[in-house]
């Protein structure tokens, strides 16, 4: 985090005496007569310093548990600061004196002996009762290579981690109060409540969390649980002794969490104006306060989800920072030019949330076994060739859409991990948009020009579990936003010019997504869809495109592959590399996990999202971090005007 110091003015008051001052008559001091002391001038008092951010939604609460937009995570980063900082893909230690690591010794992995009945994570990363014909890991074994059916009885060994995390000394909450080990421990507790809306993941496969002193938090992962986010399983502390009152599901909905929350952050938040803004104040008992910051006594988020107001707000000085919650992609060009001229900082970051195009390999008409014939047909075999998949990414003008509706101010990515990423592969197969290419194999494949017009669909000619005939038009599903209703008109100029034809399905956002078997994406009932998908943790996300992520009805249709691509060999790189924690030999398993999917192209990464933000042009302390998913995490250390020289 940047550190400023802080610029104290002092102003001089200087009497000046007149050498040419005129004679009087001294006045003799009666004794005993008391002598007035002369009142000393006042200081001028500093006027408040204030920062005015503008939001471009009200927050859905300020309950760190519960359904966060964007606009609320903006507000929690100057009421809380931390636990951790995402930075460059590195996590940074604020309320704890370090980040856990192997090497150190504050993290580790230690055998443990285990029996029927107790609970464990097999093989396949469920959390299991070990029983009979059980698939696990014995302790040193990190594959399936090694894994052993368990015989119902015996004691075997498995592999236990162990993570300690310790607090600052000292922290406390606004009200004065201290910050304990136990505030976490109870945090871990309303995580894990069935009434809290968050991800269970982590908590279904904890063991033991509890506090070994004020600061000191110890994590026990379940037998088998090979963590490589391990340093991150800990819990934000949250204020037991203003909340142990609430149930887990009041907490959801009372004012004292989720409007006005208790933290140990810059800020303390003073009032909620529904519709209009929040306001708060200096938190004077910051940890951090000794060095001067926060920088304002003062702190104001406006909500001007019009994007258009808030940049007249911006341009009138009554916003001093736009937040990335405010729709700024259409203001790219604007920005751009006030920064020329000196009238504000436009402030751009490629994130980790990437925008894909997946195909139905698997059409979801195919889980009974695939059928050309009869009264029913199932939709035509697409895409099981992997050399069509590959055509279509060739035909694909992805840099256009970079360059045109992103401002080339983000990258065509060639793998699920971004490249700035430091596990991404640097020698991957390659698809740049190659329209000749395209067209020679999908001549190749079976798609042929029938009637000499490059401005038609092709129609097969011995495409495998393809009638002969078919057209090349593709059903394209995605939302009605703007910025995709432009990549769509980009691709289908582009895709024209290999004999592709593209059938546009616009849908709303939450019908596109609706679970399956209905929903078109997690139902698997399309051509082709244009979808966004991120997640808050930076172990790249192979498995996403897994055999076990594929949703069907046996999983209740919840899984990420939505494309329906299964691969042994894909398959095992993952699971080996999810298995190896960083600096263990194997780690590389990432590397050959991005060789397969760019040979096997489940899916085709379009562009990285872009996060545009805007400050006045004599601020400084803002920047975006693509690693982070919050934007203002440094915003104790904002500042403008003198302190930014």
């Amino acid at each position: 985090m940047m550190k400023l110091r802080s610029v104290h003015i002092l102003v001089l008051l200087t009497l000046t005496l007149s050498a040419c001052a005129p004679q009087v008559t001294e006045i003799p001091v009666v004794p005993d007569a008391p002598t007035e002391t002369p009142t000393p001038l006042p200081l001028p008092t500093p006027a408040p310093r204030s920062l005015t951010v503008c939001l471009g939604d009200e927050p859905t609460t300020l309950y760190p548990y519960g359904t966060l937009n964007s606009a609320a995570r903006s507000v929690l980063s100057a009421v809380y600061d931390g636990p951790m900082d995402v930075v460059g893909y590195e996590y940074e230690a604020v309320i704890l004196e370090k980040i856990p690591n192997l090497e150190d010794g504050d993290a580790q992995v230690n055998p443990l002996t285990v029996r029927a009945g107790d609970q464990v994570v097999d093989s396949d990363g469920a959390v299991v009762t070990l029983d009979t014909g059980v698939r696990v890991r014995p302790s040193g074994c990190r594959s399936d290579d090694c894994a052993i059916l368990y015989d119902g009885s015996s004691e075997i060994r498995m592999d236990q981690m162990v993570v300690t995390f310790v607090m600052l000394d000292g922290l406390t909450w606004s009200d004065g109060e201290t910050v304990t080990a136990a505030d976490s421990v109870y945090s871990f507790n309303l995580a894990s409540s069935d009434d809290t809306p968050v991800g269970k993941f982590l908590p279904d496969r904890t063991e033991t969390y509890e506090a070994a002193d004020d600061v000191t938090v110890q994590w026990w992962g379940l037998p088998g649980f090979i963590d490589p986010d391990y340093y991150t399983n800990f819990w934000m502390p949250l204020p037991q002794h203003k909340w142990s009152q609430f149930s887990p599901s009041e907490l959801l909905q009372v004012d004292v969490s989720t409007r006005a929350p208790l933290g140990w952050g810059a800020y303390i938040l003073e009032s909620w104006r529904p519709g209009e803004n929040i306001h708060l104040i200096k938190n004077l008992n910051y940890f951090r306060a000794d060095s001067g910051l926060p920088k304002f006594d003062e702190l104001t988020f406006v909500f001007m989800p019009d994007a258009n107001a808030a940049m007249t707000a911006f341009v009138d000085g009554a916003c001093d920072v736009l937040d990335p919650s405010i729709n700024l992609d259409g203001q790219v060009a604007l920005l751009r030019q006030m920064q020329t001229d000196g009238q504000a900082q436009l402030i751009t970051v490629q994130t980790d949330t990437m925008e894909w195009l997946a195909f139905s390999i698997l059409h979801a008409s195919y889980d009974n076994g695939y059928n050309s014939t009869g009264l029913n047909p199932d939709r035509p075999d697409l895409f099981g060739d992997v050399r069509t998949r590959k055509a279509i990414a060739y035909c694909l003008d992805r840099r256009k859409v970079v360059d045109t509706v992103l401002f080339g101010l983000t990258r065509v990515p060639d793998s699920y991990l971004s490249p700035a990423h430091p596990l991404h592969n640097g020698n991957l197969q390659t698809y740049e948009y190659n329209p000749a290419s395209g067209r020679e194999i999908l001549q190749q494949v079976g798609w042929v020009d029938h009637d000499n017009d490059p401005s038609t669909p092709r129609r097969s000619l011995g495409v495998t579990r393809v009638p002969n005939g078919t057209p090349l038009i593709l059903d394209y599903y995605t939302t009605s936003a703007t910025q995709r209703r432009q990549v769509v008109e980009i691709f289908t100029q582009s895709l024209a010019e290999c004999g592709i034809g593209l059938n546009p399905l616009y849908y709303t956002a939450s019908d596109l997504y609706a679970q399956g078997p209905s929903g078109p994406l997690f139902g698997r009932r399309f051509d082709l869809a244009q979808y966004a998908i991120g997640v808050n943790s930076l172990e790249p996300q192979c498995g996403w495109f897994t055999t076990l992520q594929i949703p069907n009805e046996s999983n209740n249709w919840v899984g990420a592959n939505i494309s329906g691509f299964s691969d042994p060999d894909f398959d095992d790189a993952c699971e080996s590399a999810a298995q190896v924690l960083p600096n263990e030999p194997g780690y590389t398993s990432h590397q050959r996990a991005q060789e397969f999917f760019a040979f096997d192209l489940p899916a085709i990464p379009l562009y990285m999202r872009l996060k545009v933000a805007a400050a006045r042009n004599d601020f400084c302390g803002f920047k975006l971090d693509p690693s982070s998913t919050y934007a203002l995490a440094d915003i104790e250390s904002f500042d403008y005007g003198p302190g930014c020289k």
